[in-house]
């Protein structure tokens, strides 16, 4: 049986690897080791990544607390930079930082379509080749 996710984080792997990264998967994330393992971990001697892999079918995913909370602690001790990549169907990978994710009021967290492709970076800006300028709407009173 193929780990649901797994098809994705190998793609993702395959990626960074095309950036000029190391990429990894962690084969011991997603529960079966009790120590905070990102899914995906990358590096080029300048950029390390640390990137918990989500991907679905509809427009909005909720991801545990406690994997977010993993993600920044292992991110923190490692020296990575925290990020949750994220696959919708028919859509290029966005990453986003745990900052960036919408807290609910049972303290986990939420991340839909639109968050995404307003704060998310394409994997471009990820590996530090470009910067993608977002221009915010003023709001007028």
């Amino acid at each position: 049986m193929v780990k649901k996710g797994s098809k994705e984080e190998r793609d993702l792997v395959r990626i960074l690897w095309d950036e000029n990264f190391a990429a990894m998967r962690a084969p011991a994330s997603g529960g079966a080791t009790k120590k905070p393992l990102p899914d995906v971990l990358a590096g080029n001697g300048e950029i390390y990544l640390a990137i918990e892999v989500k991907t679905t079918t509809k427009d909005r995913i909720y991801i545990d607390s406690q994997k977010i909370q993993g993600l920044c602690e292992f991110s923190q001790i490692f020296g990575a930079q925290p990020y949750v990549g994220i696959k919708f169907k028919y859509k290029k990978w966005r990453f986003l930082s745990p900052e960036d994710l919408f807290q609910t009021r049972s303290e986990n967290y939420r991340l839909d379509k639109d968050l995404a492709l307003e704060k998310g970076m394409e994997i471009n800006e990820l590996v530090g080749k470009d910067r993608q300028i977002k221009f915010l709407e003023e709001k007028t009173e």
